[in-house]
């Protein structure tokens, strides 16, 4: 059951939902993620950086311990829960809410015990068989993310996805997993080609009659170099542009690096969106 204190975050977190568009802020304590792996690797240096996205304007704060590029080496149970436990007991204090990116149930369970209120799982329930149950028990959010054993380009990539969701949201209703609490990833990035990332983004409206909402994580990875036909990779520019395409195309939220030009793009966005 989760705590007091730790529930009051996590309602504020799913209240907010719809109301604007929120920023998730991504802190990798990995010495090998794609983008920044191992600038945030020591707890002080971790826990500064919370403090900063937080004044930046990040809504929740999602903490990996475990990289999920391609390629990058798969970390043991013990190594991953050894990494969190430097840096989550103090983080909990702060007022932002936390989300954890893990695909392990026994990570995810271990780091609800500190106060964290979400699990993020690349795998959407479907990897570890005890994960929704953790998920459950702890009374935490989710988020649903779709991700694939490899590409396949022939794929319609929205119908793909949809009979990913469709297995994962049993998994969650089995379990006892609220769908109040449940937010869903098209996973950007994740054994997709431009082309199907694009379309994931471009058709999020198809997605609209599950009554979700659906984050959108796009933020400094590699297709973004194919959008430009310049070939550079992950840039911020990128990261800025089609994280707007996402919440135009009817994403709630979007999870990033730079959280302080995300927030500020967002409100100068949405200030427009709103003048009557």
């Amino acid at each position: 059951m989760m705590r007091p204190d730790a529930r009051v975050k996590r309602d504020a977190f799913l209240a907010a939902i719809g109301t604007r568009s929120l920023v998730m802020g991504i802190l990798n304590v990995t010495p090998n993620s794609f983008f920044d792996g191992g600038r945030f690797f020591a707890s002080e240096v971790a826990l500064a950086h919370v403090r900063q996205m937080v004044a930046d304007g990040c809504d929740i704060v999602d903490i990996g311990a475990e990289s999920t590029r391609p390629g990058a080496k798969p970390v043991d149970e013990a190594l991953e829960m050894a990494r969190l436990d430097q840096v989550l007991a103090e983080m909990v204090t702060l007022e932002v809410p936390l989300s954890i990116d893990t695909t392990k149930a026994a990570v995810a369970a271990r780091a609800l015990s500190f106060g964290v209120v979400v699990v993020n799982d690349v795998w959407g329930l479907q990897k570890d068989p005890r994960m929704a149950d953790a998920v459950a028990e702890a009374e935490a959010a989710v988020v649903i993310m779709h991700n694939r054993a490899e590409k396949d380009e022939s794929l319609d990539i929205i119908a793909d996805i949809r009979r990913f969701f469709e297995r994962s949201l049993a998994i969650a209703a089995h379990a006892g997993i609220p769908k109040h609490r449940t937010i869903l990833d098209v996973g950007i990035g994740f054994a997709k080609s431009s082309r199907q990332n694009r379309e994931a983004i471009l058709r999020l409206g198809e997605l609209k009659d599950y009554g979700l909402p659906i984050m959108v994580g796009a933020s400094r990875k590699k297709f973004l170099g194919s959008l430009t036909g310049d070939g550079i990779e992950g840039t911020l520019a990128g990261s800025l542009a089609v994280s707007l395409a996402a919440i135009v195309a009817g994403a709630a939220s979007v999870r990033v690096h730079d959280v302080a030009e995300h927030a500020a793009a967002l409100r100068v966005f949405q200030t427009i969106r709103n003048t009557d």
